[in-house]
C-alpha cells in the first residue's frame, strides 16, 4: 500500500491518475451520447429510455457516486499538476511556438477543463436536479433547449469538450505506455474522430430539439 501511495504522490503517479480517470470519462461520454441519441426517436422513445435507466435504481446511484469520485480525482489532480508546473516555471516562454507537438488542445487543457467543470454543474442543475413533478424528462429537455442562450452555451461547451478530448484521449494512452511509432498515429486519429463525435453528436442535439 505504501508503494502505491508513494507512486501516486509523484508527478508520474498523478499523470497516471489523470490518464485512467480521463479514459473512464471518455467511456462515459460514449455511453451518455448513445443514450441522448434516443431523442431522435421522439418523445415516447426518449421517455421510455429514461424510465428504463431509472428503473435500474441502485445501479444508477452507484454509477453516480463513482462518476463523482472520478471527477473529484481528475479535477483535483489536474489542478495540482497545473500548480506544480506553474511553480516550476512561473514565467512563460518568450516565444510560444507549436513545436514539440503542442496543439490548441494540449496547452489549453487546464482552462478547457475548468470551463467543462462549470458547464457540468450548470447541466446538472438544469437536468439532473430539475423538478420532475407533473412533467417528463423529454419536456424538461425541450423546455431547456427552448432557451436560445442555453443552446448557445451548450454548443460552445461541446466545442470546448471536443478540444479537451482531442488531446486528452491520445495523451492518456501515451501516459499509459502506448507511445509507439507504429500505433500512436492510429491512437491520435481515433482521438480526433472521437472528439468530433463528441462535439457534433452532443452539439447538434439542442439544435434538433429546438427546431423539431
Amino acid at each position: 500500500m505504501n508503494w502505491l501511495l508513494n507512486t501516486l504522490g509523484t508527478s508520474i503517479g498523478k499523470k497516471l491518475l489523470m490518464a485512467v480517470t480521463g479514459l473512464c470519462f471518455c467511456c462515459f461520454l460514449a455511453i451518455h451520447l448513445a443514450g441522448n441519441l434516443t431523442l431522435y426517436g421522439g418523445k415516447d422513445f426518449f421517455n421510455a429510455y429514461a424510465a428504463h435507466l431509472h428503473s435500474l435504481g441502485p445501479l444508477v446511484t452507484v454509477a453516480g457516486w463513482v462518476l463523482l469520485l472520478l471527477a473529484s480525482v481528475h479535477v483535483l489532480t489536474g489542478l495540482t499538476l497545473f500548480y506544480q508546473n506553474f511553480r516550476a516555471r512561473p514565467t512563460g516562454y518568450a516565444v510560444n511556438k507549436s513545436a514539440g507537438g503542442r496543439t490548441p488542445g494540449s496547452f489549453s487543457m487546464p482552462y478547457t477543463g475548468l470551463l467543462l467543470l462549470a458547464f457540468v454543474i450548470l447541466h446538472l442543475v438544469n437536468f439532473h436536479f430539475a423538478d420532475r413533478s407533473n412533467t417528463t424528462i423529454y419536456e424538461i429537455v425541450a423546455n431547456t433547449f427552448a432557451d436560445p442562450v442555453y443552446v448557445f452555451v451548450y454548443i460552445a461547451a461541446m466545442i470546448v469538450a471536443a478540444v479537451h478530448v482531442s488531446h486528452g484521449f491520445w495523451s492518456a494512452f501515451q501516459t499509459l505506455g502506448a507511445n509507439h511509432p507504429k500505433y500512436m498515429p492510429l491512437v491520435m486519429g481515433a482521438g480526433l474522430v472521437f472528439s468530433l463525435l463528441v462535439g457534433i453528436g452532443f452539439g447538434f442535439i439542442p439544435v434538433y430539439v429546438a427546431m423539431f
